[in-house]
């Protein structure tokens, strides 16, 4: 199995009846400002460095963003601040996220979703978000370099530990490990879990997240990264 052949299964997943009900509507119907645009609407691969050291995870694509334009946190606010940030720690040689085929390159690091398609009023279902698992669980073990696991917002985190307990020989965490901005848990295999708010408007409009928030767990994942 290599990357391009996970996400060709990615791409034509139709695992979960209600969000692809839910996605093709939306690239349908579509929204005013990008009436004249085709709209992706299928599950969103993950997307960067396939040696990337780190990997981040975040919920799902935005039903105007990243099932928009096919590619993970782009073409939304959560994506620019993403970016931006990943940009300015030195992860990505640009700082915008337009638009697949817009020259973005990331250097050592991969961003993907815990959940492949837009859910709606982005709410993915436990049985969704099980269904979308295995597909993370086997990037990251096509992508062994990755020893960082960045986790935006709880439901990522959640996901990742989820992740972290499957499969031959894994073992239950207990306690199991809280979700915090800064957060940090070994895995057992090693990697290391490493928590952020998600760059949602809801927490950067607030001031919940700040720009030196979100550039201090880039910075903090590079150390990680390296022991």
């Amino acid at each position: 199995m290599s990357l391009a052949a996970l996400e060709r299964r990615v791409t034509t997943c139709r695992r979960c009846p209600r969000l692809v009900e839910w996605r093709e509507r939306v690239a349908r119907e579509k929204r005013a400002a990008y009436a004249g645009e085709e709209y992706w609407g299928r599950p969103v691969p993950g997307f960067g460095d396939p040696h990337a050291r780190i990997y981040i995870l975040g919920l799902a694509p935005a039903a105007h963003g990243g099932n928009r334009t096919g590619r993970v946190f782009t073409g939304d606010r959560s994506g620019d601040w993403l970016f931006a940030s990943l940009h300015r720690t030195g992860f990505a040689n640009q700082p915008t996220s337009l638009h697949a085929g817009d020259g973005l390159e990331l250097h050592g690091a991969f961003v993907a979703a815990a959940v492949r398609c837009a859910p709606p009023a982005n709410r993915p279902l436990p049985s969704e978000r099980d269904n979308c698992l295995p597909y993370a669980a086997e990037e990251l073990a096509l992508i062994p370099s990755a020893r960082v696991i960045v986790c935006l917002g709880g439901f990522a985190w959640d996901a990742a530990l989820r992740i972290a307990t499957t499969g031959d020989g894994a073992r239950s965490l207990q306690p199991r490990p809280k979700f915090g901005h800064m957060a940090e848990f070994g895995l057992p295999s090693g990697r290391h879990l490493l928590g952020s708010y998600h760059p949602s408007q809801q927490n950067t409009f607030t001031g919940k997240l700040t720009e030196e928030m979100t550039d201090a767990v880039f910075v903090r994942a590079s150390e990680l990264a390296i022991r």
